[in-house]
């Protein structure tokens, strides 16, 4: 499933120029690929933001230009919140892009009731697939995850015709047993109460209190 946007070329360039396009509710972008020249251009902020909120890696370019893209980069604000630019790449339907897609974790873990806490390693990973099927999420169940199980990679359905390009053993998920950290004794808490505290140059006083 893709998005329509519209977009307009654009000849301006200049930071100043690309401020005054992002405080009008436009994201400047760049078009590239298929060896042929690149082409600068303008949307909507709006219908972006949208677009990369709800997973799309593949939108439809209408207006000034016709055709799909690939959402190659998104350059995000220092804050995370507003997109300062976008990489567009061409690609054809059938075409077999790498993506990064985000893992969306279901279920309850029955390890949990064991005393288990579930830790999340991995939040997306890194697939190849043609661009008329990908996902926009990959779907991981937690709901047979035990204590000290792990879920993998590897483990992850994916459609039948996309495959992984990281490493397949990689944790995604676990559910481990939660660290105890061990009260000091009495005595411990004591001794490191009155414990005198080292003051830098005490050393060296004493050494020319000797040598004096």
């Amino acid at each position: 499933m893709s998005d329509a946007i519209s977009v307009k070329k654009r000849d301006e360039t200049g930071t100043l120029r690309m401020r005054r396009l992002r405080k009008a509710g436009q994201v400047p972008a760049i078009l590239y690929g298929h060896g042929r020249e690149n082409v600068s251009l303008v949307l909507d902020v709006r219908d972006i933001k949208k677009a990369v909120h709800a997973g799309r890696h593949i939108v439809e370019l209408t207006g000034d230009v016709s055709e799909s893209a690939l959402i190659k980069e998104v350059q995000w604000d220092a804050l995370g919140t507003d997109i300062l630019h976008l990489d567009l790449a061409r690609v054809d339907a059938s075409e077999s892009v790498e993506v990064t897609i985000a893992i969306d974790f279901r279920g309850v873990a029955p390890g949990t009731r064991s005393g288990g806490i579930v830790k999340h390693v991995m939040h997306e990973v890194e697939v190849r697939c043609p661009a008329n099927q990908l996902p926009e999420h990959l779907e991981v169940s937690i709901n047979e995850l035990e204590l000290d199980d792990v879920i993998t990679a590897g483990d992850i359905a994916l459609p039948a015709a996309a495959e992984l390009t990281g490493d397949p053993g990689e944790v995604v998920v676990t559910c481990v047993a939660p660290t105890i950290v061990e009260e000091p004794t009495e005595e411990e808490a004591a001794a490191a109460a009155f414990a005198e505290p080292e003051v830098i140059g005490r050393k060296a006083e004493d050494e020319e209190s000797e040598g004096g």
